[in-house]
């Protein structure tokens, strides 16, 4: 698989000759944990081409702020200071901090400093690296954690040294969010595997991850359409009662079988349908350029079978998907193409996109993977 999926590739010749690695997941029966065995953190790199945003997106949006305003009341953030670990490109910090009216400070090698733009920005500090030990003076009366820890292949040691400059703030809250690999294996959705992604969980492991190195936990939940986990916790604490939530350890190997059974069928029903489409002298786009959509493609093979890849990120476009090497486009690309079929790489963003085609005048067939 390529190395990475969220990088900005210039040619395609480039995207076509992308470094790629091995995907060997394996599963701990013990306590639920799913990780690449053959992962090698020295392929990666996160600096200011890994353009990872959701953020054009209106419904992310929405999702992004009802979740910092339910995060900020539930735990009082106002006038507070408020740690982001894995901050991307910033706009959540960004978004808690005008919220609480308090400072904030960003950590991650792929902000991009041109782009920061908000009433709070004054408030907020970024720093351009990855966050470790180098770090723990840093602190806040929250820290947040999204979509990062999944990149982390030493979980356990990297949430010990998160819990270590907690020591002497026990009062400070700890906000999580990652996908659920559960539903990925229920769903069989494979365009949800992909090569940055080398630790994957459940709430169970994930609950069972957080007590195992010292937090106690407030709350977990699912949220966005139930593809994210949301994990909210204190240092220290005893407290060891398994919540609802909590699948136990056994339900992974039945998941697990469910979907090694079933991903063939899956893989062939998507080549099939492209292909028909293709056949009959029609044309499909995909819609999404991200981590799925690279997953979706290099995992089925799949070259002129897509007649488009369109993404509304604006820094995407005119880039090009890595191992593929299709051209990403903007959504007014359409109207010329008008593609019979299109399918949308995250059923969570239909309404929007079906809003967007019906716009475009583009009277294609929408469907979600």
């Amino acid at each position: 698989m390529p190395v990475h999926s969220c990088r900005l590739v210039g040619t395609r010749q480039e995207a076509e000759a992308f470094p790629r690695g091995q995907l060997r997941l394996a599963l701990c029966t013990s306590c639920g944990f799913i990780t690449n065995t053959a992962y090698e953190p020295e392929l990666q790199s996160y600096f200011e081409s890994y353009e990872e945003t959701q953020g054009f997106s209106p419904r992310f949006r929405q999702f992004a702020r009802e979740l910092a305003q339910r995060w900020v009341d539930r735990y009082d953030l106002r006038g507070k200071d408020v740690l982001e670990i894995g901050c991307g490109k910033g706009e959540f910090l960004l978004l808690m901090c005008e919220l609480t009216g308090g400072r904030g400070v960003g950590i991650d090698p792929a902000v991009v400093f041109e782009r920061v733009s908000s009433p709070a920005a004054e408030r907020v500090e970024f720093i351009k690296d990855l966050y470790d030990e180098r770090y723990a003076h840093l602190a806040g009366d929250a820290v947040v954690c999204r979509h990062t820890l999944e990149h982390i292949r030493p979980v356990a040691d990297f949430l010990r040294m998160i819990r270590r400059t907690l020591d002497s703030r026990p009062e400070t809250v700890v906000l999580f969010e990652l996908p659920d690999v559960l539903r990925v294996l229920r769903e069989c959705a494979f365009w949800d595997i992909y090569y940055e992604h080398c630790s994957y969980f459940t709430p169970g492991s994930l609950a069972r991850l957080f007590r195992l190195t010292g937090f106690e936990l407030l709350a977990v939940e699912l949220d966005y359409d139930g593809q994210y986990i949301l994990v909210e916790a204190v240092p220290g604490g005893d407290a060891r009662e398994v919540l609802p939530i909590e699948e136990p350890p056994e339900a992974m190997a039945d998941a697990v079988a469910e979907f090694t059974r079933n991903l063939a069928t899956v893989e062939e029903r998507w080549k099939a349908e492209l292909g028909s489409v293709r056949s009959r002298g029609g044309k499909t786009a995909v819609w999404g350029s991200g981590s799925k959509g690279v997953a979706f493609l290099t995992t089925l093979g799949l070259g002129e079978e897509v007649s488009a890849v369109v993404d509304i990120n604006p820094y995407k476009q005119g880039k090009y998907m890595a191992g593929t090497g299709h051209e990403i486009v903007a959504p007014d690309t359409l109207r010329a193409l008008q593609p019979d079929l299109v399918v949308a790489m995250n059923p969570v963003y239909q309404d929007e996109i079906q809003h967007e085609l019906d716009t475009l005048g583009v009277d294609a067939r929408l469907e979600a993977v």
